[in-house]
């Protein structure tokens, strides 16, 4: 019985951790819906209140975990504190597209950009931190921009809101994993950091008399008070996921989102999927089961 219960152990925290990725990436994937509630507000309007609310509600689990100190200990460093302005940015701008994309009806070329996201990475890997391609990783990104090239062509344009998404995300991941925080951490900060701006505005629209929030419904004021919650659950989720799982478990279940996302703007938001969405869907598909085939066997079999 002793021998058996480390194994135990094991399979109840992957289990666990199973449990909160999948909870954390179907969050995201099924995200869209709330956005579809609150479309009726300007896109901005909705920004802000997502800022605030998570502000909030993040600052009140700070407090509630006694991580204030730590938190705090982050702007000591001009250097984290510049990084986390730029992070700020970026992240702003990457929730704006998104917010907009999903009242604007063009959910399946958001969703594309979180498909894409995994392969800029490794792009930006090699840019940035000097690390080498291995062959069908290489062919894996030629394939991903063959299908955005083949979008590119038929659409007569290139698919701004997916490489919005997709490449401010990327320098996102990349300019965060030099700061010295966790998830809720950093989230916290760049809140922080957002909410004068935020505030600022929603005073003014306030003035003006065009600002929805106190002037709608009870319902809809409730719906936006609820962003804070909508946005951190999900983040806390991740971090308690990658805590118990490996990263390549991690990176199989991210699909789970922009799955989500697809399936409920053709679906249910009635938004087409031609057969240019088809073949450049596919290609990318077809890259990202190259590129996790390819991060599988380097793990097994490290080179």
């Amino acid at each position: 019985m002793k021998a058996s219960q480390p194994n135990q152990q094991d399979f109840r925290r992957q289990r666990a951790g199973i449990a909160y990725g999948m909870g954390a990436f179907l969050s995201w994937g099924i995200l869209p819906l709330y956005f579809k509630a609150v479309a009726a507000v300007p896109s901005l309007e909705v920004l802000a209140h997502r800022v605030v609310w998570s502000l909030v509600f993040l600052l009140g689990l700070t407090l509630a975990r006694g991580r204030w100190a730590a938190f705090l200990a982050l702007f000591r460093s001009r250097r984290t504190t510049l990084t986390l302005l730029t992070t700020t940015c970026l992240i702003a701008t990457n929730w704006g597209v998104f917010i907009w994309a999903v009242a604007s009806d063009q959910l399946v070329e958001a969703s594309l950009g979180y498909f894409i996201t995994p392969l800029v990475n490794v792009l930006l890997g090699v840019v940035f931190l000097k690390e080498r391609l291995r062959r069908w990783q290489l062919v894996a990104v030629a394939l991903a921009a063959v299908g955005i090239g083949w979008m590119t062509a038929h659409l007569g344009h290139p698919p701004l809101i997916s490489m919005t998404l997709a490449l401010g995300f990327g320098f996102y991941g990349l300019l965060r994993k030099q700061v010295p925080a966790t998830g809720i951490q950093g989230l916290t900060a760049e809140t922080l950091l957002l909410s004068p701006v935020a505030v600022a505005w929603m005073v003014w629209r306030y003035r003006q008399g065009d600002l929805v929030f106190l002037n709608a419904p009870v319902r809809m004021d409730l719906l936006l008070m609820s962003a804070g919650v909508i946005t951190a659950l999900p983040l806390i989720w991740f971090a308690e996921g990658a805590r118990r799982l490996r990263l390549a478990t991690m990176g199989f279940l991210q699909y789970l989102a922009p799955s989500g996302q697809l399936l409920l703007a053709v679906v249910f938001f009635g938004e087409p999927f031609t057969r240019v969405h088809a073949i450049s869907f596919g290609l990318i598909w077809i890259a990202l089961a190259l590129y996790s085939a390819d991060t599988l066997r380097g793990r097994r079999f490290p080179s």
